[in-house]
C-alpha cells in the first residue's frame, strides 16, 4: 500500500469542508456479500434485465422470487466490515459529511452512519405494488415454487416487490436529487468499491470534479474517472480505510453484536 497516498489523502480529509463518499458493491464484499459483475458475482450467467426487472416480476415471478431468496441468504448473516465502520467513525468525528451508496444491504446504517443516501433502495424492506405500503423484507424471503406461493401484501393482497430499484424503474427522485446536491457541494469526493458502470450514480464524481472537488478512487479495477482523480488506490477498501483512520488517529469502533459492547478495530 502506498503510504504516501494515504498520508496525502488523510491531510485532504482534515482540510475538507464538505467530504462526501460514494460506495458500491466492493464496499460490502468484505462482509461476504457478492458483487455483481465479477467472475463470481451475482450476475454471472444471468441476464439481469430479463430476471431482475419489473417485467420479470410480472411475467416470471417464480424465477424472480427465487433469485431474490438467494440474495437474502447472503444478506441476513452479513455484518458491517471495516469500510462501514471507518466511514461511520469519520462521520462521527465530523470529518465526513455524507455517505451515498449504490448498495441495498443497510450495512452503513448498521455500522452507525446517519443520513445515508440509498440510490437503489433497500433490500431490507419490501413494497406492495398496489397500496404502496412497506413491510420487512422477510415477507418475501419465502420458498416460491408456483404462482400460488407468490408473497402477497397482508393489507390488500397486492403483489410484493423488494424495496430496491429494479431494471425499468427510475431511481427515487429524492435520493438522486440529494446525491447531486451533495456531489456539487463537496470539495473532497471519494469513490469506494464502485466500478462506476451504472448511471446516473457514475456521474456523481464527474459533477464533484466539475464543481471543484478533489477526487479519490479506491477500487480494485479501473474506472472511467481515474484520470481525473488525485488518488487512485487499487487495494481492498477495508485495508485502505483502516490505514486512513490510523493516519488520522481515529479508531474505527466495532460493535460486538453478541454483547452490544464496543471495541476498537486496530489497523492491520
Amino acid at each position: 500500500m502506498d503510504q504516501d497516498q494515504i498520508r496525502d489523502l488523510a491531510q485532504a480529509v482534515k482540510q475538507a469542508r464538505h467530504f462526501v463518499v460514494l460506495t458500491g458493491a466492493g464496499a460490502s464484499t468484505e462482509s461476504g456479500l457478492p458483487d455483481f459483475r465479477s467472475k463470481t458475482g451475482l450476475w454471472r450467467g444471468v441476464d439481469p434485465v430479463s430476471l431482475i426487472s419489473m417485467s420479470a416480476l410480472r411475467r416470471r415471478p417464480v424465477e424472480f422470487y427465487q433469485f431474490y431468496r438467494m440474495r437474502f441468504s447472503h444478506l441476513w448473516g452479513a455484518k458491517p466490515n471495516p469500510v462501514h465502520h471507518v466511514l461511520a467513525s469519520l462521520q462521527k468525528e465530523g470529518l465526513l459529511k455524507r455517505v451515498i451508496t449504490q448498495n441495498v444491504d443497510g450495512l452503513h446504517q448498521a455500522a452507525g452512519s446517519e443520513g445515508v443516501i440509498e440510490l437503489h433502495g433497500s433490500l431490507r424492506e419490501c413494497l406492495c405494488l398496489d397500496c404502496g405500503r412497506s413491510f420487512p423484507a422477510r415477507l418475501i424471503d419465502v420458498d416460491v415454487q408456483s404462482a400460488a406461493d407468490i408473497p402477497r401484501c397482508p393489507e390488500c393482497g397486492g403483489m410484493l416487490k423488494p424495496g430496491v430499484v429494479l431494471f425499468e424503474e427510475p431511481l427515487p427522485a429524492d435520493a438522486i436529487e440529494a446525491a447531486i446536491d451533495e456531489a456539487t457541494q463537496s470539495d473532497l469526493f471519494l469513490v469506494v468499491g464502485s466500478s462506476l458502470e451504472v448511471g446516473p450514480a457514475n456521474q456523481l464524481p464527474v459533477l464533484a470534479v466539475q464543481s471543484g472537488a478533489q477526487l479519490g478512487v479506491l477500487n480494485l479495477t479501473p474506472t472511467f474517472v481515474d484520470h481525473r482523480a488525485r488518488w487512485v488506490i487499487r487495494e481492498k477498501a477495508g485495508q485502505v480505510l483502516t490505514a486512513l483512520a490510523a493516519e488520522l488517529g481515529i479508531p474505527a469502533r466495532v460493535e460486538n453484536r453478541s454483547t452490544g459492547d464496543l471495541g476498537e478495530a486496530t489497523p492491520g
